[in-house]
């Protein structure tokens, strides 16, 4: 008999359009405030490229109560307690977790950053040089390249080919104005999520949320632009460098967030490369001994979406590599799985999913992410039930029409100069 998972999550619209999340967990002494604005490098423009990793950085920069950087983290370090941002394409967050004895001091503390940060100038200026370095250093990390190379090879000069970071020149151009004017435009109460998880009781939650977000802006929130896909023939994008191992990104387009043949794409991406007895981990790294690491991953975002396979692959052995992915790709698209190997997998996402969320920041985020961009909440038995439902039929389906030779792209940081030989590779 499967057990049914008891989660009261607790959905409140205030009058000013801020939305609130509260799951409580009575069997953990933590509690996470999570802040979730649905804005992120996709809402950028040439004008203003990286403004939104670059806000973040600057929200630990001040606010009127907590005047300097000190000010901002000391509170939080004196109770050991963790606190964060992180932005990504659609989305931009900050959080604390703490022991459930100061969760209100947590949730003032991310109020305050998030609403009454001064984006001081002189900051803003000492700031562009440690955003560049973080830039210098994504770029000087293979495995990170290689993410950015895969978005700019499938979506190009466009927001979503972008780098969320920006670029050396983007990031030195911006301005407190670029700031200040993103910050009226995108965090604004209908754009933004208050997810609280953890040992709290929903209504004490909720007045503070009412008084700390009073002032928060009810202007309209501006859209990011739908992105533009246009390929018709296999793709192929190098990176010159001398390296001792080359990374490759390989795949192609899939399904969005909002479409239902989003868990077929799951399921299919897990068969391939999900975990360690997945046929590429089993094939690439096991029988051949070509790569240290080899996974697959699915990606759906509102509006697009993604399977990618990557491995780290010895120099000599790159195309020996490529060609086993592609038969690999190629005998899932021609040969139904079996059932067994169906259910394996859907096991290994269920019993994953279960493991991950038994903290209060997993909670959060989890659940804050749905919210944010879906609009909609599923619980984990929502989801089960969702992923029960996919058959043999789904998966060969998905495969079928994702894993179509228009359809395919390859990144090759190595040592590389000539790609004919890589775009001769990609047939199915």
């Amino acid at each position: 008999m499967k057990s049914k998972i008891n989660l009261q999550i607790k959905k409140t619209v205030l009058k000013n359009g801020l939305r609130l999340l509260t799951i409580p967990q009575k069997s953990t002494r933590t509690v996470t405030v999570l802040v979730l604005v649905k804005t992120g490098s996709r809402n950028e423009y040439q004008g203003n490229r990286g403004v939104s990793h670059f806000l973040e950085h600057m929200f630990f920069k001040g606010t009127k109560n907590r005047p300097t950087p000190l000010d901002i983290v000391e509170p939080l370090d004196k109770i050991g307690g963790q606190y964060n941002a992180f932005t990504g394409e659609e989305y931009t967050g900050y959080f604390a977790k703490v022991d459930v004895d100061h969760a209100i001091l947590a949730l003032e503390w991310v109020a305050d950053i998030f609403l009454n940060s001064q984006l001081p100038a002189k900051e803003i200026q000492k700031e562009k040089g440690v955003v560049i370095e973080e830039l210098n250093m994504h770029k000087d990390i293979p495995m990170s390249r290689v993410d950015v190379l895969w978005h700019e090879l499938l979506y190009g000069d466009q927001p979503a080919g972008w780098d969320i970071v920006g670029t050396r020149e983007s990031i030195l151009d911006l301005s407190r104005k670029n700031l200040k004017e993103y910050v009226k435009s995108q965090y604004v109460a209908s754009n933004t999520l208050v997810c609280v998880a953890g040992n709290v009781q929903a209504k004490q939650i909720e007045e503070q949320v009412r008084k700390l977000f009073s002032g928060i802006s009810t202007a309209t929130a501006k859209e990011m632009e739908k992105v533009t896909e246009q390929q018709t023939q296999p793709e192929v994008l190098l990176e010159y460098r001398e390296t001792d191992q080359t990374h490759i990104a390989f795949g192609a387009r899939g399904y969005n967030l909002f479409d239902e043949e989003r868990h077929s794409q799951k399921l299919l991406t897990m068969i391939l490369g999900g975990m360690m007895s997945s046929r590429l981990w089993i094939v690439v790294r096991e029988k051949l001994g070509l790569a240290y690491y080899v996974s697959t991953q699915s990606l759906s975002e509102t509006d697009i979406g993604y399977i990618v396979t990557k491995a780290g692959i010895k120099n000599d052995s790159v195309e020996k590599a490529v060609q086993a992915i592609v038969k690999e790709y190629k005998r899932i698209t021609r040969t139904d799985v079996s059932q067994d190997e169906l259910q394996k997998v859907k096991d290994y996402i269920k019993g994953s999913m279960a493991l991950e969320l038994e903290s209060s920041d997993d909670k959060a985020f989890f659940y804050g992410m749905q919210e944010l961009l879906q609009r909609e909440v599923f619980t984990l038995d929502d989801i089960y039930d969702k992923i029960e439902k996919v058959s043999i039929e789904d998966i060969r389906k998905a495969a079928k029409d994702i894993l179509r030779p228009e359809k395919l792209n390859l990144v090759v940081l190595g040592p590389f100069k000539e790609k004919t030989k890589f775009s001769k590779l990609l047939t199915l």
